[in-house]
């Protein structure tokens, strides 16, 4: 858990008072985790000073034991193995300290990658390189790989992989992977603080610069939506005078950004299309994708065909056309990459477990735009029972018990069933679930995943659909 949170002292703590149980269970036998742990260096030299630790622990045990009851061995064995109890008890304590220990040569190694990768940059932009910088509080990975299949079609694109999105993360792919070949270097820049995208931008040095979409994310740490737009616009204030910046004109948030900036802005959506650069429009969404026409204002039209699923999914494609759109792609070029676009893993694909039953896994979205967006999705199907699984949204802050209550209420308008991961955190659901009418036969609170898709297996039939909506932490329990 150190691991997935970035090995931040704060946000290990918070994880800590919120699964006081669940560390305890794990005192008394192994449990299975989402998320492995990956024996990166950084983890390999953590593991060390840890076991160096408990070493230094143990033997001052020893010493304590014997000066006090040498005369009783006994005693002393028992004071010994009490002792060793309270230091086996408290090792996420003494966890805490051993990455402290670390933490300044952490970040000596880190400075030292983090300036080989920008000096790379640096002179790989002066040979050509075109980076382009995606953020926003969600779409942004989703739109990082769709951008990166359209300008496919036209140029030679590195990526960063999955939810690479911090200095680190960045400076690994860009001295190991980026290099002359390469025209375009897509990087996704993400950010808990603020400061965070500044400093991620400064590694990168983008041209072009894309804010997807601002909302209630990570509120515990931002707390104010103002603050999550400052955070987000450091992005755009990176840019240079010629650079351009581009927005998501159909989020109330982002707007306003897009209005202030003095740099060439390109904005796209599928609302008030006059005021737009790139634009959809005559959208049908439909089981396994979606068509509409694709606008631009000195290009003309061209219709596309997509794979994905949901009118989110049209806008993150829309933040890809823009791009390519910038770079100089004609639209039925840009048409047919988008044609090509496959659905990211968990963000709104369809699983074909060869079951019968339609599955769409949209497990990794933990936000009220998404998951609305999803549930869109899951109406469109018109055969078969319709079925939702959810833990609800998480790390909404001070807005998250509305928002899930208002989810409730909008699960009730689609699904048939609807199966809620967590007793205590879904109360809001189910109160939304039940002032809309819905059937108490037909919610099912489950305390874990694993009896969630036990229930599940005993309703679901070939034909039905399941909609698994946000993400659920790791070895979640309330049991």
């Amino acid at each position: 858990m150190l691991q997935l949170e970035g090995y931040d002292e704060g946000e290990y703590k918070a994880w800590i008072r919120a699964n006081r149980d669940k560390i305890v269970s794990l005192h008394y036998g192994p449990t299975s985790e989402k998320t492995p742990l990956v024996m990166t260096d950084r983890a390999k030299r953590l593991y060390k000073v840890h076991r160096q630790l408990n070493g230094l622990l143990l033997a001052l045990i020893l010493i304590i034991s014997v000066a006090l009851y040498g005369k009783s061995p006994y005693l002393s064995m028992v004071v010994f193995a009490v002792l060793c109890s309270v230091v086996h008890f408290y090792q996420y304590a003494v966890l805490i300290y051993a990455n402290r220990i670390n933490y300044p040569r952490e970040m000596e190694i880190n400075h030292g990658f983090f300036v080989q990768a920008q000096n790379k940059v640096r002179d790989l932009k002066k040979q050509g390189l075109q980076v382009v910088g995606i953020t926003g509080s969600f779409g942004k990975t989703s739109t990082k790989f769709i951008t990166s299949t359209v300008l496919e079609e036209g140029f030679r694109v590195q990526n960063t992989p999955s939810s690479y999105n911090t200095p680190m993360g960045l400076s690994k792919v860009i001295n190991n992977e980026l290099d002359e070949q390469d025209e375009i270097f897509l990087a996704e820049l993400g950010a808990k603080v603020p400061g965070e995208i500044a400093e991620v931008a400064e590694l990168v040095q983008p041209s072009i610069g894309i804010i997807t979409a601002i909302g209630p994310t990570h509120m515990h740490l931002f707390k104010t939506i103002e603050n999550i737009q400052k955070t987000k616009y450091e992005l755009i204030e990176a840019l240079a005078e010629n650079d351009v910046a581009i927005f998501n004109y159909d989020n109330d948030y982002v707007k306003p950004l897009a209005d202030k900036t003095t740099q060439r802005t390109i904005r796209y959506g599928m609302e008030n299309i006059d005021k737009l650069d790139v634009y959809a429009k005559d959208i049908a969404v439909h089981e396994r994708g979606s068509s509409f026409t694709l606008g631009f204002k000195e290009g003309g039209e061209v219709h596309a065909e997509t794979k994905l699923l949901g009118k989110h999914n049209i806008s993150n494609l829309l933040a890809a056309a823009s791009v390519a759109y910038v770079l100089g792609m004609a639209p039925e070029v840009i048409a047919r990459g988008i044609q090509k676009v496959e659905p990211v893993e968990h963000r709104l694909n369809i699983v074909d477990g060869g079951t019968g039953i339609i599955v769409i896994d949209d497990a990794f979205n933990s936000n009220p735009v998404g998951a609305r967006a999803a549930l869109d999705v899951l109406k469109a199907f018109e055969k078969g029972k319709k079925i939702i699984v959810t833990p609800g949204m998480v790390e909404l802050g001070d807005m998250e018990e509305e928002e899930n209550y208002k989810l409730g209420k909008e699960i009730a308008e689609v699904a048939d069933y609807a199966i809620l991961v967590g007793p205590k955190r879904t109360a809001p659901i189910q109160k939304g679930l039940k002032e809309a009418g819905f059937d108490g036969d037909k919610m099912i609170v489950a305390k874990n995943l694993d009896e969630a898709t036990a229930s599940l297996g005993k309703i679901a039939v070939p034909g039905d659909v399941v909609l698994f909506e946000n993400d659920l932490p790791d070895s979640y329990d309330e049991g």
